[in-house]
């Protein structure tokens, strides 16, 4: 697959012809039809068919669609990476657990990054089963979140912030005033950022724990979704305590306490051996556990986007 035969198949799908198609690439029917016969070759899938209602995708041109974005989104990002290298300036590619993506990366990247006009941070959300592959094939420089596991590899490990997960809800619910019972606590509607998707974790431990019921479990998109849905319908959320502390003291939630309903965590820097990373890494393995930086993460609001880039394909969970 060439990056030409990527880009007509992207534009067909995305303006519903091969006329339309050609027109906006500026070159003729012929070329366009001739990349997606290419493509139908190599892939040995039809890609698409016309009907009289347009064009229908077979599921492997549906799947085709999908990746060639991502792919040209790949291609530009890696041009403009290798221009901007060539000028100077410095990649750190940083991979995170959903829940430190969330609550302590935009305040840790608009910190560090800020100390470094030649820098950029790309950071990407993977399960941290996943971390120690990640940093010994080199696809990211740093994994931020739960230790990596360095089993029968060359990975350094430095933990750097202690945090409670703790169980809140909504002021009117039936658990805010009173020590709930087990029996109770399986009827409640368990409202979960992406990290109570994941089978390993605290939260999935706690839930495991609590025989919570997978029918009693909603997962949302990220834990602040969560929280929000509890405040406007009630529920329970386990979260990051540091992250509710304004909503504990204003009144808005409250905190469920009882057995088995919070547990301690550490965020720890998973990353190659000294010798063998960039000098960046170890500058952020560095300041990652001074007190600014902590304050940093636990007080983070957002990250200017001169300096920050997502990566085009990002896992939330698997």
């Amino acid at each position: 697959m060439t990056p030409a035969q990527l880009r007509a198949f992207s534009a067909v799908v995305r303006l519903g012809s091969v006329r339309a198609a050609a027109e906006e690439l500026g070159v003729s029917d012929a070329g366009v039809s001739m990349h997606v016969a290419q493509l139908r070759k190599e892939l040995d899938d039809p890609l698409f068919t016309r009907t009289a209602a347009g064009l229908a995708f077979t599921p492997g041109g549906l799947r085709l669609a999908s990746r060639a974005i991502e792919i040209l989104g790949l291609q530009q990002q890696t041009a403009i990476e290798v221009t901007e290298a060539a000028h100077g300036r410095r990649l750190l590619r940083i991979a995170a657990s959903s829940a430190f993506a969330e609550h302590a990366a935009p305040g840790l990247i608009e910190l560090f990054s800020s100390r470094a006009d030649d820098l950029s941070v790309e950071l990407s959300v993977h399960p941290a089963g996943q971390f120690a592959h990640l940093i010994a094939s080199r696809a990211v420089d740093i994994a931020l979140g739960p230790a990596a596991d360095s089993t029968g590899r060359e990975i350094a490990v430095r933990p750097f912030l202690k945090y409670q997960i703790i169980t809140v809800t909504s002021p009117d619910s039936p658990l805010a005033t009173r020590t709930p019972t087990p029996a109770l606590l399986r009827e409640q509607h368990w409202l979960l950022g992406p990290s109570g998707g994941s089978v390993d974790g605290e939260i999935a431990s706690m839930l495991r724990d609590l025989a919570i019921p997978e029918a009693r479990q909603r997962i949302f998109q990220s834990d602040a979704a969560a929280l929000d849905e509890v405040q406007r319908v009630g529920g329970v959320t386990p979260t990051i305590g540091f992250a509710v502390a304004k909503d504990l003291t204003s009144g808005r939630l409250v905190h469920v306490k009882g057995s088995g309903l919070q547990v301690s965590g550490e965020w720890s820097a998973s990353t190659l051996p000294t010798a063998a990373r960039q000098p960046a890494v170890s500058e952020l393995v560095r300041f990652i556990t001074t007190p600014r930086c902590t304050q940093a993460m636990i007080r983070g609001t957002g990250v200017g986007g001169a300096r920050f880039r997502p990566k085009v394909h990002v896992t939330l969970w698997s």
